[in-house]
């Protein structure tokens, strides 16, 4: 099935569409940069805008194979100061082991959230209030990348990757004030946790190896049907989730035409093919 689909092309990079999805996201940067000390609200809803689609189209990289995907991998590191290796063997491991517990570190959020009832040796107090102080904890999210992201570096002496992470981290200095600086990685990071907890945490949890992984992508995801253009572009293309973890050396624009077929092997196999409202 899947060498029938690059057989046909559907692996193909087109210019015109990687040109698409930069154009909007380079212009959120310049508007909040240009509105930083003018209109600092709005400056800040701009660049995290802009930050959170860096990120999908970071991600959408680093999946990627060939040369201009190859030539763009320190994307996410000039615009959101996140290291490409760092998120790498993270990002790998979670479509390897999708939602396996103690192995996939995207569900590894306790004891600030716990997605099944713990260990009582475990638990925490604060867990019945989980659902109150979510969004804050959330927002950290960008800010926890950048840190992860720093030390791998240093560590690694990654010091490629630590030019275009430097860049970024000059730019923010600079030309931001420290409340917009500080806000768009909160903001960011908040719109992001948001996308990614209900597309996969509310999913189906395994606490065993999975032999048929193809089965385990279908439980473990969920895809969304977005309400308008607006929010298909925010959501960078996880609204395919499925699709993606299939498919995820796919460019992200060819997920909307790739999802019939993906639905249609699912109804071949009688399992589930699990999408829902944004």
């Amino acid at each position: 099935w899947q060498a029938r689909l690059v057989a046909e092309g559907w692996y193909e990079r087109l210019w015109w569409r990687e040109a698409q999805n930069l154009l909007p996201c380079l212009a959120c940067y310049g508007v909040g940069w240009r509105l930083a000390r003018a209109a600092p609200l709005l400056a800040t809803v701009s660049l995290a805008l802009g930050s959170t689609s860096a990120g999908w189209i970071a991600h959408d990289f680093v999946h990627g194979r060939g040369r201009f995907c190859a030539a763009m991998r320190g994307f996410g590191a000039l615009m959101n100061g996140h290291s490409s290796t760092w998120w790498s063997n993270k990002h790998n491991l979670h479509h390897a082991c999708t939602n396996q517990v103690g192995v996939d570190e995207d569900i590894m959020s306790d004891p600030f959230f716990f997605l099944w009832p713990p260990d009582p040796a475990r638990d925490s107090r604060w867990r019945r209030l989980q659902h109150l102080y979510a969004l804050p904890v959330y927002s950290a999210l960008f800010a926890l990348w950048r840190f992860n992201s720093a030390r791998t570096v240093w560590s690694k002496r990654l010091w490629r990757e630590a030019v275009p992470m430097g860049l970024n981290y000059l730019w923010m200095a600079l030309c931001l004030p420290p409340a917009v600086a500080v806000g768009h990685v909160l903001l960011a990071g908040a719109l992001t946790a948001t996308i990614v907890t209900v597309s996969h945490q509310a999913e189906d949890l395994f606490h065993e190896h999975q032999d048929d992984w193809v089965a385990s992508q279908v439980h473990s995801t969920r895809d969304a049907v977005t309400s308008s253009p607006f929010s298909e572009w925010l959501w960078g293309g996880m609204q395919y989730q499925l699709e993606h973890h299939l498919l995820p050396t796919m460019p992200r624009y060819r997920y909307p035409s790739a999802a019939p077929l993906v639905r249609q092997l699912c109804a071949e196999h009688g399992v589930e093919y699990r999408v829902d409202s944004e």
